[in-house]
């Protein structure tokens, strides 16, 4: 028996059904509205409650300074590094077949799930005096790392190059490999066709997984205060000075606070095309 298919509904019945479809389901919009004001609400305080008269001055104090220098050269080397390993890690993960690679894959999104402060304390017990790797390179090399600049980017580097590597992981699966395929039959070595056509086509997804790695890597603060301590000019970073200002200088703790918020806002700000036209 063949079917027949429904009788599309005459104009007037389909303007009475998107009246109906338009209209406010306050059930939904109600919990909607509740939302965005516990989201916005803390940021209108942190506005309100900000030292603006004083904002300058407070901005110039040395130990604000040395914290943002600190945080923006940090973050920036954790996101170099994290291109360096993460570029090739997520190609592996897109285009490879190989044992263990979902395996692989699961293990690098842990650090995306654990608490921070626990990728702070394996680091420690991988890279500390005492550690599996730590204790080799203090006695071999008298190279001591917890507690100084690179424990710090080491730390960040743990925490942020998961959303470099599935931004770009996921770029690469959605990439058109007909055109690397091609350059494959016109003559073109691995590396060349990985540079000059692979590359460029996931450019976008490395762009905004770098700018999403800084940032993470700009607010860490558990793995940061475990592993590399705070040290003021050494690893004290901007969310670890928040931190401390909060117990002795609240509205130094509310200008740091700000700070990390316009970073954040300018991040959202740079991602969002990238994100709409997903």
């Amino acid at each position: 028996m063949t079917a027949v298919p429904p009788t599309p509904p005459a104009a007037p019945e389909r303007r009475r059904l998107r009246a109906r479809s338009g209209r406010l389901p306050w059930v939904l919009v109600l919990p909607a509205v509740a939302a965005v004001a516990f989201l916005v609400l803390p940021f209108a305080g942190l506005l309100i409650s900000a030292p603006w008269p004083d904002m300058g001055e407070r901005l110039r104090d040395p130990e604000v300074l040395s914290a943002l220098w600190l945080s923006l050269a940090t973050a920036t080397a954790a996101t170099v590094v994290s291109l360096l390993l993460g570029v090739p890690l997520a190609w592996l993960l897109a285009r490879t077949e190989f044992p263990g690679r979902r395996l692989v894959r699961a293990l690098v999104t842990v650090p995306l799930v654990i608490p921070p402060v626990v990728g702070g304390v394996a680091l420690l017990l991988v890279l500390g005096r005492n550690g599996i790797l730590g204790t080799h390179l203090d006695a071999w090399f008298g190279i001591t790392v917890p507690f100084t600049t690179a424990a710090v980017v080491m730390a960040q580097v743990f925490v942020a190059m998961p959303f470099l590597v599935i931004s770009v992981e996921g770029s690469l699966r959605g990439a058109d490999r007909r055109y690397e395929e091609a350059a494959a039959t016109l003559g073109a070595s691995r590396t060349t066709v990985f540079t000059r056509v692979t590359l460029p086509m996931v450019l976008p997804g490395i762009a905004a997984g770098a700018v999403l790695c800084w940032a993470r890597a700009l607010g860490e603060f558990g793995a940061t205060i475990t592993f590399a301590g705070n040290f003021p000019g050494t690893t004290q970073t901007m969310p670890l000075a928040v931190y401390m200002a909060m117990q002795r200088d609240p509205e130094a703790a509310v200008v740091l606070s700000l700070v990390l918020l316009l970073v954040s806002l300018a991040v959202l700000v740079t991602l969002r095309e990238r994100w709409v036209n997903a």
